[in-house]
């Protein structure tokens, strides 16, 4: 009879069932499909704008997929500045894809008193973009896309004027190639292999 306790007593312990306070608890295991385990990114170091939000769609065999195209601008607001672009069918994961892409493409703007060193074109495609150096006090006298990469850029003085296409996609790539195409005194004189007092 004392065997047969002992019996019942550790199948007791063993069952998943637990009585406290007159309740059964039942040990349930963790389900992990619930669990969500994608994190909200923040980056505190890079600005973001996003310049165009378009819906795309592809038709395949079984019908029409609907994903949405975001372009964006980051940058640091101290010299650095990039372009990227992402597609998802959601647009919260599709303008994280593009801030990531920006990310990964940033370019080096050269900056001399808040302001570009020299006037330089930039063009992409049929869009034409003329970059001026202002002084202090000017502010960014340009258009909204041309407005968006010199504040992402840190400049805070520059007049622009567009030309040819004003696709908002174009006009900023075009931008991002005239600020490609700048240079310092010191830059110059090392490629002429010269001082910068004979430049």
């Amino acid at each position: 009879m004392a065997e047969e306790i002992e019996i019942k007593e550790q199948v007791e312990a063993d069952s998943p069932e637990v009585k406290k306070g007159g309740k059964d608890f039942k040990k349930s295991k963790p389900d992990f499909k619930k669990k969500k385990f994608a994190k909200e990114r923040v980056d505190s170091e890079f600005d973001k704008r996003t310049i165009a939000v378009r819906r795309v769609t592809k038709v395949v065999k079984g019908g029409k997929k609907m994903h949405f195209s975001v372009t964006m601008i980051v940058g640091d607001k101290k010299g650095r500045v990039g372009i990227g672009s992402g597609k998802a069918a959601d647009v919260t994961m599709a303008n994280d894809k593009a801030f990531q892409n920006a990310k990964k493409h940033l370019v080096t703007v050269p900056i001399v008193n808040s302001t570009i060193p020299h006037e330089v074109w930039g063009k992409f495609g049929k869009s034409s973009v003329l970059l001026m150096p202002a002084p202090e006090g000017t502010g960014v006298d340009a258009g909204g896309s041309v407005r968006a990469m010199a504040d992402m850029a840190g400049i805070k003085n520059i007049v622009s004027k567009s030309y040819g296409s004003r696709n908002k996609i174009n006009v900023i790539y075009a931008t991002l190639n005239g600020f490609l195409s700048l240079k310092t005194k010191e830059q110059v004189a090392a490629l002429r292999g010269k001082a910068v007092e004979e430049i």
